[in-house]
């Protein structure tokens, strides 16, 4: 295994930086591999256009009949392209995207071969519900599920190597109706929150008729050369690096952030770019993230339901680009340890169909009102869901990530700036009891006059904090950077519609009894500064104080997957996700089996490859490196020198014996623990033994002395250290 590892060091010395043309105009490519609406009116009929575009704009359901004249154009757009496959893209359970490619090439009865794609195979299609997870919904010999076509999201070209296959986005559900997948529920969960939310919209502008959520994500990435990455089993069959003791120089000096990109790293990224400019993913940003080898790109905000799309395809095309590169890229929340993690933060706002940003202020006391309202209410809803935002972000791998090296911790708490908590203050202070009309003139000018248009530069940042508030939207910044986006805005976005529904709720009973609607407003305003206050938190979320704070407080701090997975089907989340009709009780408690699983899984192979690499690798080195120890203590006895002279050698012998017996043991009581864990039969209990006994118990204590052997063995040791080969892209 040796030779395997400084090959892999002399291969990448002959590495260059892979060549990409393309455009000098991001314009001229923007799009090129998407049927928009521009390219749909190209290729269909007025009647057909007018149908998908009341479709995406409106909601509107499309006919079979024209859906027969949709898949028409479709194919004959494709074709241009020189595309012959079609494909149902759609986001199961997996946490990755799921397609089959058909291909439009058909025979008839009397042997003739035709090109065709109609409406039914557009709308929808049968893939195998029994072998995607499905939380018990769906038994193997059940094996009927639907995909259904998703009008909201524009089909496109994906290109694979030298293919071309026309992708169509779905959502997809069992045979008895139950969502299988991480779309639909995000979609249903946008129609709750622009019903809630236009009505609340209506108390300040009438004709508000859509809001929608926006999203801009930032997706970050570590990229190591493919050589390094094939001969670490861990990073292959896990995702990060399970052995390893840590180099002299890491990210300490911070001469990483923000400088230049490597060569190779800058010809990978403007080629990820290019072909996701090509499918209409736009793009913005590009840097050197803290870490050695950490990257981070952002696009445009865009809607919710198209940017989910977005980054989930992004993920995809990142890594069949890297592989062109023989580079890597890892999206694990923490490959490497003892540097920054990588996370997905996600930027969330609101906007109506007039142009407005609901998290933006305005310039007058009504739209400042408004802002408030939103404002509050978004702070109210993160207070009172915390417990099921936290389960919208729980993995296994954001387990490692959360409270550490820039990322927030498992506490969920909103920063606001202190420029916000004043006016929040004040607003808490001045609405008491009745107001007069001398009160409510001093208010609106209150409103007019503290709160500015623009508040981008008067709130700081705070990357300790897990939900913040950064001028025109909120950054959830504890979402992992493997995560699908649409689970956490699927959260989001059901919990800020229950709670608008409250909001006006309680405004229109104080407007019944009599009290202006402003006054009205300012006083629920005030009942939910006072009812969330406890949520907000401008300080270090690193400190110990600050958890002992919480704990105070009252805000929980559930550190680990399996337990926070809890508050996704307590009695709150049932009704919270009934109540706006985005998921059922069987659905909630099927995703909670399938997150349950899916986290005992992924720890089951890191312990599994923990204990492959120790008993191969490891402890072969070891007493390699005994043997030979052994051998030199017998020469040096045997040419007549005195005992002194292999004291140390002895002294080091002892030591790697103590080591190899210690891990020797470990790995087979993990063993053990790991049986063990598998005969019980509760998800739940299976998954908190795999957290508390197998991972907790275990895992830390097999690396300690996997690193004290390193130390002792050296080069002798199969193992590169923990992100030593991530240095080399220089």
């Amino acid at each position: 295994m040796e030779s395997l590892r400084f090959k892999a060091i002399n291969d990448l010395t002959n590495q260059n930086g892979q060549d990409v043309e393309g455009s000098t105009k991001i314009t001229g490519i923007f799009g090129e591999n998407v049927f928009t609406l521009k390219t749909a009116r190209e290729f269909l009929s007025d009647e057909a256009y007018k149908s998908l575009n009341a479709s995406i704009k409106g909601g509107k359901k499309i006919d079979r009949a024209m859906a027969n004249q949709i898949a028409a154009g479709l194919r004959q757009w494709a074709e241009t392209k020189g595309v012959t496959h079609y494909t149902h893209w759609f986001q199961p359970l997996t946490g990755t995207t799921a397609e089959k490619h058909d291909s439009f090439f058909t025979l008839k009865g009397d042997g003739t071969a035709l090109e065709t794609f109609d409406g039914d195979a557009l709308i929808q299609q049968e893939p195998d519900a029994s072998s995607f997870p499905s939380g018990g919904i769906r038994a193997t010999f059940e094996a009927r599920g639907y995909t259904a076509w998703d009008p909201s999201s524009p089909a496109f070209i994906m290109e694979i190597g030298q293919g071309k296959t026309l992708c169509i986005p779905t959502i997809f559900v069992s045979y008895t109706g139950e969502t299988l997948d991480y779309k639909a529920p995000l979609l249903k969960s946008l129609e709750a929150l622009n019903k809630a939310a236009v009505e609340v919209c209506h108390y300040f502008d009438k004709n508000v008729t859509k809001v929608n959520a926006t999203l801009g994500w930032e997706q970050e990435y570590f990229v190591i050369d493919e050589a390094f990455f094939n001969a670490r089993p861990d990073l292959v069959l896990g995702g990060r690096t399970v052995f390893g003791h840590s180099p002299a120089k890491g990210q300490q000096l911070e001469d990483h952030y923000f400088g230049a990109i490597p060569d190779r790293i800058y010809a990978f990224m403007r080629d990820f770019e290019q072909e996701s400019y090509k499918l209409g993913i736009p793009l913005r940003t590009r840097h050197n993230e803290v870490a050695p080898a950490q990257f981070e790109c952002a696009p445009i905000f865009e809607e919710v339901s198209v940017a989910v799309d977005h980054n989930t395809l992004l993920m995809d095309v990142m890594d069949r680009v890297a592989r062109r590169h023989k580079l890597r890229a890892l999206l694990h929340e923490k490959p490497f340890a003892g540097i920054n993690g990588s996370g997905k933060h996600n930027n969330w706002s609101m906007a109506t169909d007039t142009g407005i940003n609901l998290l933006a202020p305005g310039k007058t006391p009504k739209t400042n009102l408004m802002f408030l309202t939103f404002f509050v209410n978004t702070i109210k809803a993160v207070f009172d869901y915390s417990d099921i935002l936290r389960a919208s972000i729980a993995s296994a791998g954001n387990d490692h990530r959360l409270g550490a090296n820039e990322a927030p911790p498992a506490i969920i708490s909103v920063f606001i700036g202190q420029y916000l908590y004043k006016v929040l203050n004040d607003v808490k202070e001045r609405v008491g009891g009745k107001f007069d009309e001398q009160d409510e003139a001093i208010l609106k000018l209150d409103l007019h006059r503290s709160i500015p248009e623009l508040l981008l530069d008067n709130t700081d940042r705070n990357r300790t904090s897990p939900f913040a508030f950064t001028g025109n939207k909120f950054e959830f910044r504890a979402v992992g950077s493997t995560a699908n986006c649409a689970n956490p805005m699927t959260t989001l976005n059901t919990i800020m519609a229950e709670t608008l529904k409250k909001f006006k709720k309680d405004v229109d009973t104080l407007i019944e009894k009599g009290e202006k609607k402003e006054i009205a407003i300012m006083h629920v305003i005030r009942e939910y500064i006072v009812a969330s206050e406890k949520v907000l938190f401008e300080g270090d979320g690193y400190s110990d104080e600050w958890h002992q704070e919480a704990e105070k407080r009252g805000l929980p701090n559930v550190r680990t997957t399996p337990k926070a997975l809890d508050a996704m089907v307590n009695d709150k989340a049932k009704q919270l996700f009934e109540s706006n009709h985005v998921l059922t009780h069987v659905e909630l408690e099927a995703r909670h089996e399938i997150e349950l699983e899916k986290y005992i899984k992924k720890v089951q192979i890191e312990a599994r490859v923990m204990g492959e690499l120790a008993t191969s690798h490891i402890l072969p080195a070891a007493i390699k490196y005994q043997n030979e120890l052994i051998a030199n203590i017998k020469g040096l006895k045997e040419v007549g020198l005195p005992e002194t002279a292999s004291a140390n050698q002895k002294q080091i012998l002892t030591k790697v014996s103590e080591h190899v017996n210690k891990m020797s043991e470990l790995v087979e009581k993990m063993i053990q623990a790991r049986k063990k864990a598998n005969a019980i039969g509760d998800t739940r209990e299976k998954a908190i033994a795999y957290c508390d006994t197998i991972k907790e118990a275990y895992f830390d204590q097999i690396r300690y002395h996997a690193d004290k052997l390193e130390l002792l063995v050296g080069d002798e040791y199969w193992l590169l250290p923990k992100y030593r080969e991530m240095l080399f892209l220089r």
